[in-house]
């Protein structure tokens, strides 16, 4: 990561500043010297949560992780710039002047090692954002191809649900229940008052907003894209949308400024990552992607997608480091001139997602691979076309939306069951699994990456099962889950059947089995009596003449 950094200063610090074009500019400093924080004393400046997930995942503290250092900023904010966000990973502080000789004060201060100009020129108009153009359709109904039992009523989102196998992890009672997910979006427009988001509310699993773009703790009176893409992760309206996560706890950050395109956005979504990390967010779900700007001074190249040169590509890898899975749409541009994915999407330590239909196919607008240097990009792909979202114009209702806005937050979600699947996993090994439980893992491709993931494969991944275990068509519910000294399932079945109950442990050892006859349209409970079985994870299957069915159960 230092590397990386050293990069981009040696490309940005001493850039020239041609002031006419920006008052906003990222102002570079030379050391953490002298600072109140030190990392023998973290609570200072993180969460517990934040220490806690470093800790389970042997991530040192270090001096990164130390904020910038107040005198510095004071002494700055004393020559008459305004203050907008400050960055400890890249050691900057971006202002807004209103002078050339007050840009000149501040660069002639002892600690300042050089700046770069990251807005707009203020007489240039604004534009519609290109990151968002292809996002969303036509309203539309999504109907559901699956046709299981499960423990909530999808509506039309099960499909994209059931294509990650999210219902069967919901069944085992996976729902991103501890999980902490940290939202990054241009704005979350009346998510506070729409009814698939009254849940998240009522239960205070908003755990805090901020808005990196106007300052302020308001999120919910600017863009509406955020909303939609929460909905997606911790919707819960029974019959119409369920999200991924639908039990998990969010942060709400505002990063993009969606009427403009300029690189300080970049900056921003550094601020608000550092921000997720020191909140002790596990993932950070971004549905963002930057190529080309209002100034085309700021441009970036498709060489510059190799994962070490974009601010935000490096702040999204140095995410990574901190223990959290980053989740980032590929882009839209697969039908145009740019073609590729967008920054951050080509970080090497995250999942940057790529866009399918309802049936599996890709879709011509997702962002193509690889990586400028030749990496496998996208990483993985889910439905993004047609996915189901809130209206968070009406309060009520869902429609059909397009774009990886969408298919990343799918998976974003999926990691949070992920993680309450496998809790000791780290967040690389959970990338690994995630990447190898695809569709097409043997042979990845520029298209769909490692494919669409299967989140039961995943799981037995990590918890050392043989994920032949497990098959695609399961209606088996366990009723409590983690369960304790009683196993009890039950399984729904549209005709007469008969087969055997089987309970296999971490390491693919039948440890329980039973023959039994499966009534129609009935619940078919079965109770298994586990007190002297360990701890851990374990796989519950019915072989009948229907085929295989199987499900994740863990023991506490």
């Amino acid at each position: 990561m230092n590397k990386s950094i050293l990069h981009i200063l040696t490309i940005l610090l001493f850039a020239s500043e041609a002031f006419a074009q920006s008052s906003r500019h990222v102002i570079f400093l030379s050391d953490k010297n002298n600072s109140p924080y030190s990392i023998s004393n973290p609570t200072a400046f993180l969460s517990p949560a934040a220490i806690s997930r470093r800790n389970n995942q042997n991530i040192s503290i270090t001096a990164q992780d130390l904020p910038v250092n107040p005198s510095y900023i004071a002494s700055i904010a004393n020559t008459g710039a305004t203050i907008l966000n400050r960055s400890k990973w890249f050691n900057s502080v971006t202002v807004e002047v209103s002078s050339p000789s007050m840009l000149s004060a501040i660069q002639a201060l002892p600690f300042v090692i050089g700046s770069t100009s990251v807005g707009r020129s203020s007489s240039t108009p604004e534009t519609p954002s290109r990151k968002m153009e292809v996002e969303v359709n036509e309203i539309k109904n999504i109907q559901s191809i699956t046709n299981r039992t499960t423990a909530f009523n999808y509506g039309s989102s099960s499909n994209q649900i059931a294509m990650l196998r999210g219902d069967a992890m919901h069944n085992a009672g996976f729902t991103g229940q501890g999980i902490i997910i940290a939202v990054l979006d241009a704005g979350f427009s009346n998510a506070n008052n729409i009814a698939p988001l009254d849940s998240l509310f009522a239960s205070g699993r908003i755990l805090s907003t901020w808005d990196f773009v106007d300052n302020e703790q308001d999120v919910f009176d600017d863009d509406a894209h955020g909303s939609m893409v929460l909905s997606v992760i911790g919707g819960n309206a029974p019959g119409e949308l369920i999200g991924t996560a639908p039990h998990a706890s969010f942060h709400l950050l505002r990063s993009e400024n969606a009427p403009a395109e300029a690189i300080i956005e970049e900056y921003n979504w550094a601020s608000a990552a550092e921000y997720a990390d020191s909140a002790g967010a596990h993932i950070i779900n971004s549905s963002l992607g930057y190529t080309v700007f209002d100034n085309p001074a700021q441009n970036h190249t498709y060489a510059n997608l190799d994962g070490n040169t974009t601010p935000i590509s490096i702040a999204a890898d140095i995410a990574a480091s901190k223990g959290m899975v980053v989740c980032n749409s590929a882009g839209n541009e697969g039908n145009g001139s740019w073609f590729r994915i967008s920054a951050p999407a080509d970080a090497d330590s995250i999942l940057a997602v790529g866009a399918v239909d309802a049936s599996g196919l890709n879709v011509g607008f997702s962002g193509k691979g690889p990586s400028a240097d030749g990496r496998v990009k996208p990483d993985v792909s889910a439905q993004g076309f047609g996915t189901i979202v809130a209206d968070p114009w009406n309060g009520t209702g869902v429609f059909g939306a397009s774009g990886t806005s969408f298919s990343s937050p799918l998976i974003a979600g999926m990691v949070a069951t992920l993680w309450q699947c496998s809790p000791n996993s780290n967040s690389q090994a959970l990338i690994d699994a995630i990447r190898q439980s695809g569709s097409i893992a043997s042979n990845p491709d520029s298209l769909l990456g490692y494919g669409i993931p299967d989140f039961i494969v995943a799981c037995m991944m990590l918890s050392g099962l043989n994920p032949e275990l497990a098959d695609n068509n399961g209606n088996i519910i366990v009723n409590g889950n983690p369960f304790q000294d009683v196993l009890t399932i039950s399984y729904f079945t549209s005709s007469n059947e008969s087969g055997t109950v089987e309970l296999h442990d971490i390491s693919g050892r039948l440890v329980w089995s039973d023959k039994k006859s499966f009534a129609p349209l009935s619940s078919n409970k079965t109770s298994i009596q586990t007190a002297n079985l360990a701890k851990g994870v374990y796989v519950v299957s019915i072989s009948s003449e229907t085929g295989r069915k199987s499900t994740i159960a863990i023991k506490n």
